[in-house]
């Protein structure tokens, strides 16, 4: 198989590249971070105008229909320059209205950057198990009523619809009786509580009390959304792959550039034989992870539901592994800076770290592959 990048992605990436170094410096993000929405209007039109919302979209809704390789590799370049907007929670929204079809003009609205996506699919006690689900959803002669509390929603309160996940029937949890809906950010009884995750992204609790929705918010067919759930938390994990290997591009570029500068002795620290192959092992996990993460955008969309889950889960233990071996290695190459704002380094880090933990930490995600169908320990 051939893993060159095709022109067309390539000039992709270069045209996100030119627009992160010049319009979305360091300095202008954390300017962004430091606003009362934290995000960026002016960046999401530029987004928007390269093409990135319409790239996940099908043609007929105005999109490019783009695949997932198209996405790591626009994914990579959102890593690399530590993009804050909410794309990520928004691509991942349309996906799910993709899958359960029937959203066109929803679809629509996301090519050409009118409409903004959150899913609020975990819960307190869910912790990485999705399917563990206490918000209700009881049906009534209006449609339904949603009650409950969605927590770390990523990008929810600066959401124009919420995809929600609610149990219409079962016990909490089982993988059956559970349905999507997707709501009106300023629906009556919906309430969100912002806040400052640690990466300077942005996250929300979301309260329902009493939310009354029509029939026609029902994603799906009742009761039946956890195969679109799992197959799209997979999706987001893919992406979340391969944002991080851009991420661990630019901190390795930053800690070799810091190598070559830093002085002891009156000799810069990059020709001390030990930090080179600290470095060199960096390199390694680095080609590694890049490789899964790969491997991922190439079988997310299998129609073989063992072979997805089993290689969505090799990703993000091997990417999530090498995240932390090359935050760690880097930060300790920085010496005290690497753990400072004013340092790149320290926000590239928060990141990786936020990454790994996201839709399943490594331990989740390594008892997940075990426990896949023709799984064999070694004898």
């Amino acid at each position: 198989m051939d893993f060159n990048l095709s022109q067309e992605q390539t000039q992709f990436a270069d045209a996100l590249r030119r627009w992160v170094e010049k319009d979305y410096t360091f300095e202008q993000r954390k300017h962004i971070i430091s606003s009362s929405s934290g995000v960026s209007d002016a960046s999401w039109q530029a987004l928007t105008e390269l093409g990135a919302m319409a790239l996940p979209i099908p043609e007929d809704q105005g999109g490019f229909n783009g695949t997932a390789i198209d996405m790591l590799v626009i994914m990579q370049e959102l890593g690399r320059g530590l993009v804050i907007e909410p794309y990520f929670a928004t691509v991942m929204g349309a996906e799910l209205l993709k899958l359960v079809g029937s959203q066109n003009a929803l679809l629509e609205q996301v090519a050409t950057g009118e409409l903004k996506l959150a899913c609020a699919l975990a819960e307190k006690q869910s912790r990485h198990d999705l399917f563990d689900i206490t918000t209700s959803a009881t049906k009534n002669t209006d449609g339904y009523i949603l009650n409950g509390v969605k927590t770390i929603v990523l990008h929810g309160a600066q959401a124009d619809k919420i995809i929600v996940s609610a149990r219409s029937s079962g016990a909490q949890r089982d993988e059956n009786g559970i349905s999507l809906f997707i709501v009106d950010a300023n629906t009556a009884g919906l309430s969100r509580r912002d806040y400052r995750t640690i990466d300077g992204f942005r996250a929300a609790d979301i309260t329902l009390h009493q939310v009354q929705l029509s029939s026609s918010s029902l994603l799906a067919d009742e009761g039946k959304g956890w195969e679109v759930v799992d197959a799209v938390s997979d999706y987001g994990i893919s992406l979340l792959c391969a944002e991080a290997i851009g991420v661990m591009e630019a901190i390795f570029a930053a800690t070799l550039d810091y190598m070559k500068t830093r002085q002891q002795f009156g000799v810069p620290i990059g020709k001390f034989q030990v930090l080179q192959h600290r470095m060199a092992e960096m390199f390694m996990e680095l080609e590694q992870a890049r490789s899964m993460a790969t491997l991922a955008a190439v079988k997310v969309s299998s129609q073989d539901v063992e072979e997805r889950r089993r290689t969505i889960s090799a990703a993000k233990v091997r990417v999530g592994q090498a995240a932390r071996f090359i935050g760690q290695q880097a930060v300790q190459l920085h010496g005290g800076m690497g753990v400072t704002n004013e340092l790149p380094a320290a926000h590239m880090f928060k990141r990786l770290t936020t990454i790994e933990l996201s839709l399943g930490d490594t331990d989740h995600h390594l008892a997940r592959f075990v426990d896949q169908p023709g799984f064999k320990f070694a004898t």
